[in-house]
Formats: C-alpha cells, sequence, structure tokens
C-alpha cells in the first residue's frame, strides 16, 4: 500500500472508531467533543455525521442549536476533506473559506448530515498539489431528521493549498 493510500486508511480507522476520535475531537475539536458530533460512515465519496438533541445542543427553542448543527456539517464535509489532504502524499493547508446554510425544519431529535462530494474534494487536493495553486471547492451537506425529513443544508466552501 503506497503511503498516501496508508495515511488516508488510518485517518478513516480513527476517524470510525468512537473511542479514538473522541479524543481527536478532544484534543483539536473540544466544542463537537462536548456536543456530541459523531462520524457515523466515511469512505473516499461520502461522509455521515450525526448531532444528538440534548441539553448541551438545545436552544431556548426546544431545537438544536444552530451552531451545533453547522459543526456537524461542517465535519462532514472537514472528514472528507482531511481524508484526500491525508492521502494526497504531499503537504496540503485546507480552510474553510465560506459557509451558506438554509434551515428548512425545526431539529428536535438526532440529525444526520451527509455530504457526498468527496470525489470532487479528492479532485481539488489533487489539482492543488500538481498545480501548485489554491484550489476552492463548495460541496453541500444535507441534514435530514430520524424521520428522513431535511432539516437543513449547507453549502461549504473549502480552499486548498500545497505548502
Amino acid at each position: 500500500m503506497d503511503k498516501g493510500l496508508h495515511a488516508r486508511e488510518q485517518f478513516r480507522k480513527i476517524a470510525t472508531n468512537r473511542f479514538q476520535f473522541s479524543l481527536f475531537l478532544l484534543r483539536y475539536l473540544p466544542a463537537a467533543f462536548f456536543s456530541g458530533v459523531r462520524v457515523k460512515a466515511l469512505n473516499g465519496e461520502a461522509c455521515t455525521v450525526t448531532v444528538p438533541y440534548k441539553w448541551f445542543t438545545r436552544n431556548p427553542f426546544q431545537s438544536t442549536y444552530f451552531a451545533c448543527l453547522a459543526m456537524a456539517a461542517e465535519l462532514s464535509t472537514g472528514a472528507l476533506a482531511m481524508l484526500h489532504v491525508r492521502g494526497a502524499g504531499a503537504k496540503v493547508a485546507m480552510l474553510v473559506l465560506d459557509m451558506r446554510a438554509d434551515f428548512r425544519k425545526k431539529a428536535t431529535g438526532h440529525t444526520m448530515f451527509t455530504c457526498t462530494e468527496g470525489l470532487l474534494l479528492e479532485a481539488a487536493v489533487t489539482a492543488a498539489v500538481a498545480q501548485q495553486e489554491p484550489q476552492t471547492y463548495t460541496v453541500t451537506s444535507t441534514g435530514v431528521n430520524d424521520k428522513g425529513e431535511v432539516v437543513a443544508e449547507f453549502r461549504i466552501t473549502w480552499t486548498f493549498k500545497a505548502r
């Protein structure tokens, strides 16, 4: 297995292992740790992240606080981006450049955010390395409730720059 694929697989295993990812979140994203966001599935094409409805994530209107929804949506795109950055075989910086959201329904239970644009993120990372020019790409993460109804849709723009 080449070095990039090994690094990518190693990150995927950490992200999908509840204990190891909890330690990762506690160290690098403590707000996500305390909010209870979890990666449910991650591969090269898609990532699914859940955010619970609990005391810590609730707002005064008895729904999930929008910042917690944004955190889960960003993580569903960011974990995919990190997976491809780790597999790039070169150092690549990544940063959120923009975020837009449409809220469609009150989130009152577990919300699951899925981004299915991993191959496009991979192409952006690959282009950043090959062209030695920053690349930006906007991906969508859709949040659904336990009934499968769309709660929110986030469009997050990532920028990638080879170092």
